[in-house]
C-alpha cells in the first residue's frame, strides 16, 4: 500500500488554523469522523493523544506525524494538513510544526502500519519536500505536489 493510494485531495487541507497540539488533533479528529462514518471524534481525538502521551509525534524540521490504531478504522487513512501558522508540537528538535501528516489505521495493521509510516518519514525528510510544500498556496497545489513527491519517492 503506498501513501498515494490513501490520500484523497480532499484530504489534503490548506491554511488548517493551529493553535496548539490538542487543536491540530481535534480539528482532523473531527474533520475525519465527518468525512468517515465508521469513525467517532472522540475516540480518533482519544487515540492520537493517547499515542502523544507516549512521546510527540513531532519529527523535527517542523514536521509531525500523528499516527493511532483504531478498532473501527476499516483500511488505513492518510491526511495532510498544512498548517497557517506553525505550533508548539513538543517537536524533538523543539521547532514549532507546520505540515502534520496524519495516520489511522486497523487495529491489526502492524506491517502496513509500520510502512507507511516509515513512507512518511522517508517523504517528509527531504528538505525540498518541506520547501516545496510550504511554497503552495491552495489545497490543489499542496495535494498536486505531495503527490508528485510520493511517486518520485516510490
Amino acid at each position: 500500500m503506498t501513501l498515494d493510494a490513501i490520500l484523497p485531495p480532499e484530504r489534503t487541507l490548506f491554511d488548517v488554523p493551529g493553535g496548539s497540539k490538542k487543536r491540530v488533533l481535534e480539528f482532523f479528529s473531527t474533520f475525519i469522523a465527518q468525512n468517515t462514518p465508521s469513525l467517532d471524534s472522540q475516540e480518533v481525538f482519544s487515540r492520537l493523544i493517547g499515542r502523544e502521551r507516549l512521546g510527540s509525534t513531532g519529527i523535527g524540521n517542523g514536521v509531525a506525524i500523528p499516527h493511532a490504531r483504531s478498532p473501527h478504522c476499516k483500511s488505513p487513512i492518510a491526511s495532510f494538513l498544512k498548517l497557517s501558522e506553525p505550533v508548539d508540537f513538543d517537536a524533538i528538535d523543539g521547532d514549532p510544526v507546520d505540515l502534520v501528516f496524519v495516520l489511522l489505521v486497523p487495529e491489526e495493521a502492524d506491517d502496513a502500519h509500520l510502512a507507511l509510516l516509515a513512507q512518511v518519514a522517508g517523504l517528509l525528510n527531504d528538505t525540498n519536500t518541506r520547501t516545496s510544500l510550504r511554497k503552495c498556496e491552495s489545497q490543489r497545489e499542496l495535494h498536486e505536489r505531495l503527490i508528485d513527491a510520493i511517486r518520485r519517492q516510490a
